[in-house]
């Protein structure tokens, strides 16, 4: 009997096998956020499930702005390590935070020093709408201490070229597929270290 298209899909699905999506919008992702974008980084900072000693429990968030990396701490010696961009020396960042809120494809509004750099963001003072161009990309976790925002944040990144870079105004930026793939893993309340 030869072998048809419908016979070879069905032996697939039986067996459990499917051509892997290159695109999350199948997951209800109102814009294409495409797998492949991982590899538009160096391997070293591509998201992978590592050893990783710390004093820190498990759901915990580091991030090391000396190297790059942010670490999800699973627990009994593991983390999950993404590449990140973080802020240029003059605007690094440390401490402690907690992510107090959350959201998908969020709204950027253009802060104080973003306007003094560049003047033609003023046509964004009351918004920029949700999407691939959206320097906040397809999430974002708002970092407070207390009730204080730090105006800090855990985002998406319209541009992969800058992942393991020292590019941003502060926040630490991911690739979209890595920060849908960390969101999907914390909730409010998640504490986040970022040690100086």
């Amino acid at each position: 009997m030869p072998i048809t298209r419908r016979a070879l899909l069905t032996s697939g699905l039986v067996a459990g096998f499917l051509p892997a999506s290159p695109v999350l919008a199948q997951s209800g992702e109102p814009f294409p956020v495409p797998e492949s974008e991982a590899k538009k980084v160096p391997y070293k900072f591509q998201r992978r499930e590592m050893a990783y000693k710390t004093q820190e429990p498990a759901g915990t968030i580091v991030v090391d702005t000396r190297r790059c990396f942010l670490y999800h701490v699973l627990g009994g010696g593991q983390a999950m390590r993404y590449g990140v961009s973080v802020g240029k020396s003059s605007k690094a960042w440390t401490g402690e935070a907690v992510i107090k809120r959350m959201a998908k494809w969020p709204v950027w509004v253009p802060a104080p020093y973003h306007l003094e750099q560049i003047p033609s963001l003023a046509k964004h003072i009351n918004g920029m709408p949700g999407g691939l161009d959206n320097p906040m990309g397809a999430r974002a976790m708002y970092l407070y201490q207390g009730e204080v925002d730090t105006i800090n944040r855990i985002h998406g990144s319209a541009k992969p070229s800058e992942i393991g870079s020292k590019k941003t105004a502060g926040c630490f930026g991911m690739l979209n597929i890595d920060i849908i793939h960390l969101y999907d893993r914390v909730a409010i309340g998640t504490r986040v270290v970022v040690p100086g």
